[in-house]
């Protein structure tokens, strides 16, 4: 399925972009970042098991278990971020 994803505040300057769309299999929020930190590098720095990111699903925050579907957008963050 092919998803929309935003990255905010430090994520963002991470991974060097504010977003992408991307096709993938994942099925929930939790296997669509291990999918992303697999892609090694910035992505597994930024969004690694031991740092606290949130997330949100159709701008609704939203656990690892959320699920996915077609055309959804997903944004990750820091815990605080900035105006």
């Amino acid at each position: 399925m092919k998803i929309d994803l935003r990255y905010f505040a430090s994520i963002r300057e991470a991974v060097g972009q504010p977003g992408e769309s991307l096709e993938t299999s994942a099925d929930t929020l939790g296997a669509l970042r291990d999918e992303l930190i697999a892609r090694g590098g910035a992505y597994a720095q930024a969004l690694a098991r031991g740092k606290a990111v949130r997330m949100a699903l159709d701008q609704v925050m939203a656990d690892e278990s959320a699920a996915l579907r077609e055309g959804a957008e997903v944004a990750f963050f820091p815990p605080v971020t900035g105006g």
